[in-house]
């Protein structure tokens, strides 16, 4: 009878269990079509709202920013403006919690949010434009390799196209996986020429602009294509000591804030600070 019993309240707490399992997942999944709906309806304000307050010709500048960004966090337009939306009302936010904690006049306020409206709605211009940077360092820095990498292979008999898939599989970085975008739109069927367009325009940086002009020239006048790759690395070879240069020339420059900012004082009360004391006390005797 314990036996039965116990098998029994088994059972029963078994399904109850279940059962509220049941109702749980239910109700999570009603909460996230409520979810999924609300977020739907504030795409739809925010995209209608970036129609009207953003031009066709700023938007167009936005996208082309993202797309020289890479994308990050596929962002597009609507969500990098309500971004901006988002950091203003922080900046909004920030700037009410700093006049709680201090006496402001009127004007004093005004010109306190409007300053804080403005950072906000800033910033994400300045992280994008920051991504823009870098990005664009991290591919003029991988170019030269990827070239000889290029040539090598095309020289020792692959097609362009394999040896395009030797740079995607040997490489990391933004420029490879634009290597790798533009392979991929070329095996669906997209024309080499509009692929090397969209890869141009996406990454927007004028030695890619050179040897994609390079590239097509040599496609259009069937020139031979190994040629035209040892004569772009070489180039960028050159262009790439020549940048090393150029930043070791800048170096002194840099280094001199640092020294008249930082170093320069504390060798002052170093050298200066003991006579200074010594000649403070003779003269207050």
């Amino acid at each position: 009878m314990l036996i039965v019993f116990i098998l029994s309240l088994a059972m029963y707490f078994y399904c109850f269990y279940s059962v509220g399992r049941l109702i749980a997942n239910a109700v999570a999944k009603n909460r996230a079509n409520e979810i999924e709906a609300a977020a739907e309806k504030v795409k739809t304000g925010i995209r209608a709202a970036s129609e009207r307050f953003v031009t066709p010709k700023r938007s167009f500048q936005l996208k082309n920013r993202l797309l020289e960004a890479g994308q990050p966090r596929d962002l597009d337009v609507d969500g990098f403006v309500a971004l901006k939306v988002l950091g203003a009302a922080f900046g909004v936010i920030i700037g009410l919690i700093v006049a709680l904690f201090g006496s402001f006049s009127l004007a004093r306020f005004l010109a306190l949010m409007i300053m804080m409206t403005g950072i906000g709605f800033t910033i994400p211009d300045a992280w994008l434009h920051r991504l823009i940077t870098r990005r664009k360092k991290e591919i003029a820095r991988s170019l030269p390799d990827i070239l000889d990498m290029l040539t090598v292979s095309v020289e020792a008999g692959l097609g362009f196209d394999a040896a395009v898939g030797k740079v995607v599989k040997n490489f990391k970085g933004p420029l490879a996986k634009e290597f790798c975008r533009w392979l991929q739109e070329v095996q669906f069927g997209s024309a080499r020429k509009e692929a090397w367009r969209g890869l141009g325009r996406r990454v927007n940086l004028p030695e890619v602009s050179s040897f994609i002009l390079a590239v097509l020239q040599a496609d259009t006048f069937g020139v031979s294509i190994g040629k035209v790759l040892r004569i772009q690395a070489g180039e960028m070879r050159v262009k790439r000591r020549q940048w090393a240069e150029e930043a070791a020339m800048k170096t002194p420059v840099k280094v001199v804030f640092p020294l008249v900012l930082c170093i320069f004082p504390a060798l002052m009360i170093i050298i200066v600070g003991p006579a200074a004391i010594k000649i403070f006390n003779t003269l207050s005797y």
